[in-house]
Formats: C-alpha cells, sequence, structure tokens
C-alpha cells in the first residue's frame, strides 16, 4: 500500500493575500473549488460540500484542524459512505511577486479499496485539475 501523501505544488502570479482569500472566502472558492454553503477559517469549523455536476455525489465531511493566517490551513476530508479520515493541508510560501502554494492530501490509501471512486489517482488528478487550472485561471483572470 502506497502510503506517500500526495503533495501537488504550483505558483501563482498573485500575493499570498489573494491566494489566501481565494482558499477562505466563500463567495470566491465557489468560482474555483466548490459550492461550501458555509465556512470559516477556524480550528473546529466544521463543513460539508457535494463534488459539482450529475455523475455519482458524494457528501464530503471536513473540519478545520489548523490555520495559521495567511500561511497555512489544514482540514481533515471524509466521506458519508467510507469510515476513513484524512487532512488537506495548503501551505502558502511568498516568492517574490508570486506565491506558492504546497497542497499535502494525507491518509488518501486509508479509504476502501472496494470504492474504485476512491482511489489515489482520482484525488491527484483532481488536485492537479483544480489548482493547476481552476485556482490559476480564478487568481490569474
Amino acid at each position: 500500500m502506497n502510503e506517500e501523501p500526495i503533495v501537488i505544488e504550483r505558483a501563482y502570479n498573485a500575493s499570498p493575500e489573494k491566494v489566501w482569500k481565494a482558499l477562505t472566502d466563500i463567495t470566491q472558492m465557489k468560482h474555483w473549488y466548490f459550492d461550501i454553503k458555509e465556512f470559516k477559517p477556524e480550528p473546529g469549523f466544521k463543513f460539508t460540500f457535494y463534488e459539482p455536476g450529475e455523475a455519482k455525489k458524494f457528501l464530503h465531511r471536513c473540519e478545520v484542524t489548523e490555520v495559521i493566517p495567511g500561511k497555512k490551513l489544514v482540514y481533515s476530508w471524509s466521506y458519508a459512505m467510507d469510515p476513513a479520515i484524512t487532512y488537506v493541508s495548503f501551505e502558502l510560501y511568498p516568492e517574490g511577486d508570486m506565491t506558492r502554494l504546497k497542497l499535502t492530501h494525507t491518509g488518501v490509501e486509508n479509504f476502501s479499496a472496494d470504492n474504485p471512486d476512491l482511489k489515489k489517482q482520482n484525488f491527484v488528478e483532481g488536485w492537479t485539475e483544480i489548482l493547476g487550472t481552476s485556482l490559476k485561471s480564478f487568481l490569474e483572470e
């Protein structure tokens, strides 16, 4: 079993403040991420959402576990139909006029192997699209 976390890094032509706001403001999140009804970057805040589209929809259950304003956001990531709990971390690093974002998703290997939708490769592809296309377009438009 591959227990290596998923790690994806991208640099954006945007300030850390702009990237942080995109990660934590629900009015911005719905443009590049998911349409989350309520979100607060506060430890202990719980939120849920469904992925978009008409295909299979899974209820995502999350709880913010760590916040360093402007620098780091961590929350749990689980599903109603699977007992595993994983963690998603977003870390921001200023690099001149740009910001490097490092996403780390740990524990994906704990999802049920019986559900092909929860395979690690699907998460790699999803995060790559979200960070490399959706967030980049949103921040740099």
